[in-house]
Formats: C-alpha cells, structure tokens, sequence
C-alpha cells in the first residue's frame, strides 16, 4: 500500500548548476595543487637520474670502496659508504622501533591522561622540533666528551634515535587511534587479556600505518648530515664495525665530495652517492609495504 505525500513535500529535482560549477572548480584546484606539488618532486628525480645513473651504472661503483683511489680519477666505488649508512640505520632502527612502539601504545591505550602520559606527550613534541646539529651536539657532549667513548658509527646512531623516536610515537599513535573501539571490546568481551589483545589485535590492524612511519623515519634518518660530520670521522675504507673506528656514509660521502668540487669525476661521484641513497630508500620502503600487508590484518 503506498501513501501519497503532502503537496507541500520538496521534492528532489537535481543538482544545480551553480553546485555544479562549484563542484568543478573545486575539483580543478584540487588536481591543479597535486600536479604543483609534485613538480619539484619529478624535477628532483629526474636531476638525480640523469646526472647519478651514469656513475651507479658502472659495477665498480658498487663492488669497491675509495681506498688509495684519487679524487680526480675515475675509479673507485661506494661500498664503503653504503655499508656505513646500512649499518647505521639498523642499530638505529633496533633502538628506535621498540621505544616509540612501546611508548606509542602506552599514550593510547594506558595513559588515560594521566600526568606521566601528558609530560610523556610533552617531551615527544620537544624532540619533534629538536635540530640534527642540537642532538649531534649532546651525543657529542655526553657519549664522547663525558663517557669518554672514541668518534664512531654508534655514537651517530645515537644521536639518530633522539631522531627517530618522536617520528615513530607520533605515527604509531595516529594508527592506534584509528583503529575500531568495536574491535577491541569484542576481544574483551571473550575474556581476552588488554595486553593480548593490543598485541594480537590492535597492533597487527595497524602494522602497515606503522611500517610506514617507521619507513618515513628511516628515510629522515638516512639522509642526515650533521650527526655523522660530527660524531664519525671520513674514512674511504670499508668498515663493518659501528662501534669502532671511522665509517663512512653517503650523506658523510657527499660532504666529503661537495668540499672538493675539484672536478667532474667529484660531481658525479657526489650525484651518484645522492641517487644511490634514494635508491635504498626507495627498496627498504617498498619491500617494509609488502612485509606489512602480508602480515597486517585485514578489518
């Protein structure tokens, strides 16, 4: 049986033009600022292309390092460097993911407000702002200049997880947050324990939000130059060893480079270490993306 409605129902008669005029402009501005952003961004990468790809082409450039190689020769490889900045970003990475994860988790799901989770939240903002060169400077001051330990790799990754772990606290509490309230009282509800349903439940739901934070805070960690120009001296050989000696690394490499700029052979050892470390950026978030889907949990 239908009802008639009241002569005085509004009824729907489409969408205006001047909505849809709206609508359009809109849309324009929208595409017009993503195609403005990414300018720079496919400037950037096609500059590192074209005057990088020669000189990583080479097998060299991968297979050796710069020991007794001159500077104005051609020769010589990268080797030495990438080990240094891997190496780094791992004891960096080992520090980092476990404190900001924890501390994460902490803020979401036990703070409660609480005076140790607002002081907690306080000092995540601090070390959010804080400069490369400001915690360079007090690694420096307490590892080396205090405790007495010797320039090395761990000394620049110490200053790094001052880096890194604001970056992660940040990013794994947006993921928590984001995840349904629904799914953690249904977990409740069959008796699980919180603990065991923040780690079977809440952190697997959000492992590929977080990878990805993690991955952004490698690639800013990476890339930074004033901790290993202070805290880790130039060497042009091949170093495994992050807790002694000199080790080189590319962001140290290129400085190492852009202070000669004696030749060509410098500018494009200088261009291939730059496209060189967005290629490991670029292979560590990619296969970090697949990692978390094959283990997130599908909601």
């Amino acid at each position: 049986m239908t009802h008639a409605l009241p002569a005085d129902t509004p009824r729907f008669t489409g969408i205006s033009s001047s909505r849809k005029i709206r609508n359009t402009v809109a849309t324009v501005v929208v595409y017009a600022a993503m195609a403005l952003a990414l300018i720079p961004l496919v400037w950037i990468l096609a500059t590192l292309l074209v005057k990088g790809l020669p000189t990583i082409l080479s097998p060299d450039w991968w297979a050796f390092d710069m020991y007794g190689q001159l500077s104005n020769k051609p020769g010589g490889g990268i080797s030495h460097a990438i080990v240094g900045t891997l190496s780094q970003a791992v004891v960096t990475t080992v520090l980092s993911v476990p404190i900001g994860i924890f501390t994460a988790v902490y803020l979401v799901e036990y703070s409660r407000g609480g005076i140790l989770g607002r002081m907690t939240t306080f000092m995540v903002d601090i070390l959010t702002g804080v400069p490369s060169i400001v915690a360079a400077l007090f690694i420096y001051a307490l590892w080396i200049t205090l405790f007495g330990f010797s320039r090395s790799g761990f000394a620049v990754s110490l200053a790094l997880v001052l880096l890194m772990i604001p970056v992660i606290v940040r990013n794994t509490e947006e993921m928590l947050r984001i995840v349904p309230q629904d799914l953690r009282e249904a977990s409740y509800a069959l008796g699980v324990p919180k603990w065991k349903t923040i780690a079977k439940i809440v952190l697997p739901t959000a492992l590929s939000g977080i990878v990805t934070g993690v991955m952004l805070a490698v690639a800013r960690i990476m890339g930074e130059s004033a901790p290993v120009l202070i805290l880790v001296g130039a060497t042009p050989v091949l170093n495994w060893n992050v807790f002694e000696g000199n080790q080189n690394s590319l962001p140290l490499f290129m400085l190492e480079m852009y202070k000669l700029q004696a030749n060509d052979q410098v500018i494009a050892r200088m261009w291939g270490a730059a496209l060189t470390l967005v290629l490991i950026i670029g292979l560590l978030t990619v296969a970090a993306r697949i990692i978390s889907r094959r283990f997130s949990v599908r909601t």
